[in-house]
C-alpha cells in the first residue's frame, strides 16, 4: 500500500440522535438487505451493465425487474430464480402458468 488514507462523511437527516453503535447497526442492517437484492438483480438482469439513463427509464425498469423477481419467487418449483426467469422468457406456457398461479393466490 502507498500509505494514503481517505475518509468519507455522510450526512443523514434524522428526527432523533441515536448512539453511534445504534446508527452503525442500522446502516449495516440496511446494507444486509440491499446487497443480496443488488446481487440478484445483477445476476438475473445484468443491472450494472444497463444503459437506460434517460428521463424515468431507470426507475421504471428497476420497478419491473423487482416485480419480476417477486413473481418468480412465488413460483413453487425448486429451480433457481435465474432459471425460472429464463424458462418464463423462453416458454410462453411456463409464463402463463406462473402468472396464473400468482393470480389465484
Amino acid at each position: 500500500m502507498d500509505g494514503n488514507v481517505s475518509s468519507q462523511t455522510r450526512w443523514v437527516p434524522l428526527s432523533w440522535q441515536p448512539e453511534p453503535y445504534i446508527l452503525l447497526a442500522i446502516v449495516r442492517d440496511h446494507r444486509g438487505i440491499e446487497n443480496p437484492l443488488h446481487r440478484q438483480l445483477d445476476v438475473s438482469f445484468r443491472e450494472d451493465a444497463a444503459r437506460n439513463r434517460k428521463d424515468n427509464a431507470p426507475g421504471a425498469i428497476a420497478v419491473l425487474w423487482r416485480r419480476a423477481l417477486d413473481v418468480v419467487r412465488q413460483e413453487s418449483s425448486k429451480s433457481s430464480l435465474s432459471i425460472k426467469l429464463n424458462r418464463a422468457g423462453w416458454e410462453e406456457g411456463v409464463l402463463h402458468s406462473t402468472l396464473a398461479k400468482i393470480a389465484k393466490a
